[in-house]
């Protein structure tokens, strides 16, 4: 049966070269986890979901990786054959691919082994220019003006109805050879090279896969990676497995001398052929008590990321727990490059707007919110305050910095919230808005065990404050569309970084960037100078300095209230061999063993 057979079934079943085997063999190593959060598909540009990514960024192949094992983070070649050639100021970058590098299988290529070539990659950067695909990383590209490809996207726009011209020659975007990328950009980006890093949004996609399967390409990624998707069970599971025309790649990385883990990892696997797992299956289960039980009942090898109401029973005193030691389960705790944050709506006409009482109450809320007591009660102290969107590991982090973000002051509320109009006229002990009408807030959620706990505090600082809230609940795939739609008021969410680099946590309140990125629809014009000047600058204190500003506008005008920095916790069964959690990026199947002796 085609794949395009299996599309009206519940399950997406791909070929696997693995099946037979599974079935007489019982030899292959599969590696079993959940996934707390639904993916929504598979297809690079559509993505920006951690959990989608996480699968995409083992299927296809970015120029560029980050260094498994090395602390701080570096950048080495992945299909690329050397570091980029950069010239002109940093206006041109010019990368040569390694030939012999191939697709995996699919029908689209209609029985030839497919290479991948310069052209594919100029393929798969334009498509996050076009309009039809609706990319919502499309301005975190677009603000590197690559000559021409700005014309380009606009002439599609004005053409409605005709396809968006992917073989128009671009100067800034092309393959100077078969195996010779440029990339032209009409002001210096001393950071570029993290846009060619990443194999989970960066990858190289084949244009007749895409035009193959059309709307139905997120279920079909055909990339050049470790792995490939074998089944496909929309929010339930997710199977992998080995891609047996990988190219052949081996262990190697660069730990720091003084990392003692990391050298001990680089000598025990330095030289092995990767990837060393066959299958990974991936089940979604959002409640974390099954996800917790199905780990400790060995139905999984690992969790991603402990949920944090089980972390005083796993982790007393910061420390694994005696029973949990005795079973030799393993633990990993990093300080996530990440920040949750609360998006307000600013084209909402009750929470948003720029005059001063809009920005008043958005203020008057962050101060209201016990940040404290989410940490120690429901975060059971698995995390930090946090003080903007630059996350730890960030350029530009600093741990003496010190905002309003972080302050909790019920009084102060009350009190901006009486200056500014927002009173109780009736005497109900509910507040009204300014102008008399009635004010409520509609915060969005998701219908889970996990989400209660933040509800519970949303509902109990309000109140505290006079201020009714109404919680709607839905899926998470479905809020991230409604919210990017501008359709919901408020909606607490996470954001990771990808990249070392501060720019993408900038990105969330850059006006272009609004309806993808941009969940708050933040539109200011003072705040996209600075971001713009913040692309343009090398690293330096000049660089600081406006970092400072645009942190200074966020906490003025309040677009999102950026509430804590996790500690996460991930946990592993003894023979799970070779972890380490990728700083940035989502790629670390390829890195791992099962000992198959010690899970009998």
């Amino acid at each position: 049966m085609k794949r395009r057979e299996l599309l009206a079934t519940p399950a997406v079943l791909l070929a696997s070269p693995l099946r037979a085997q599974d079935a007489t063999q019982g030899a292959v190593k599969t590696f079993r986890y959940a996934f707390l959060i639904a993916e929504t598909g598979f297809d690079p540009p559509q993505l920006s979901d951690l959990y989608s990514r996480a699968v995409t960024g083992h299927i296809f192949d970015s120029l560029y990786r980050y260094d498994h094992l090395a602390r701080p983070c570096v950048i080495k070649p992945n299909t690329a054959l050397g570091m980029p050639e950069v010239a002109d100021d940093f206006k041109t970058w010019t990368v040569r691919i390694q030939p012999g590098i191939y697709f995996a299988d699919d029908p689209a290529f209609k029985g030839r082994k497919r290479e991948l070539t310069a052209e594919d990659y100029v393929y798969s950067y334009k498509r996050f220019f076009d309009p039809s695909v609706k990319s919502p990383l499309y301005s975190n590209l677009a603000e590197d003006r690559m000559l021409g490809m700005a014309a380009l996207r606009e002439k599609a726009i004005k053409l409605k109805g005709q396809p968006f011209d992917y073989d128009q020659p671009v100067e800034g975007l092309r393959a100077l050879d078969r195996y010779t990328l440029q990339f032209r950009l009409e002001q210096s980006r001393p950071r570029f090279l993290y846009k060619l890093t990443g194999s989970d949004v960066f990858g190289a996609v084949a244009r007749e896969v895409v035009e193959a399967y059309g709307a139905q390409i997120m279920a079909h990624p055909v990339g050049t990676g470790p792995y490939q998707l074998d089944t496909w069970r929309r929010s339930s599971l997710i199977r992998l497995v080995r891609n047996p025309g990988f190219r052949e790649l081996h262990y190697d990385a660069e730990p720091a001398a003084d990392d003692a883990e990391g050298q001990a990892l680089l000598a025990r696997f330095k030289g092995r052929r990767l990837p060393m797992i066959d299958v990974v299956e991936i089940s979604i289960i959002e409640a974390p008590q099954p996800r917790w039980l199905s780990f400790l009942n060995r139905e999984f090898d690992f969790i991603f990321t402990l949920p944090e109401e089980f972390a005083d029973q796993a982790l007393p005193h910061n420390k694994l727990a005696p029973n949990l030691a005795k079973q030799k389960i393993q633990r990993y705790s990093v300080a996530a490059a990440d920040r949750t944050l609360v998006a307000f709506n600013m084209e909402d006409p009750v929470i948003g707007g720029y005059e001063p009482a809009q920005v008043a109450l958005r203020r008057a809320l962050s101060l209201g919110m016990d940040i404290p007591a989410e940490i120690n009660e429901v975060r059971h102290h698995q995390a930090i305050p946090a003080q903007s969107v630059v996350a730890p590991g960030n350029w530009g982090y600093d741990t003496r910095y010190k905002s309003e973000m972080s302050d909790y002051d019920v009084g102060r509320a009350k009190a901006l919230l009486d200056l500014y109009g927002y009173l109780d006229r009736d005497g109900d002990g509910w507040r009204e808005r300014p102008d008399g009408s009635t004010l409520v807030l509609q915060l969005a959620s998701q219908p889970d065990a996990r989400s209660r706990p933040y509800e519970e505090l949303w509902e109990r600082d309000t109140r505290r404050l006079g201020i009714k809230l109404n919680v709607i609940s839905a899926q998470w795939p479905e809020n991230l569309k409604a919210m990017r739609a501008g359709q919901l008021m408020i909606w607490q969410v996470s954001f990771n970084s990808t990249s070392p680099d501060v720019q993408d946590g900038l990105e969330m309140s850059y006006g272009p960037a609004a309806g993808g990125q941009g969940l708050a629809h933040f539109k200011l014009a003072a705040y996209d100078s600075v971001y713009r000047e913040l692309q343009r600058l090398p690293d330096g204190p000049e660089r600081v300095a406006q970092l400072r500003r645009a942190q200074a506008l966020l906490a003025a005008y309040m677009p999102y209230r950026v509430r804590t920095h996790r500690i996460v916790s991930d946990m592993a069964w003894p023979w799970v061999v070779g972890y380490r959690r990728p700083i940035f990026g989502t790629r670390f199947w390829e890195y791992l063993d099962i000992d198959e002796q010690q899970r009998v």
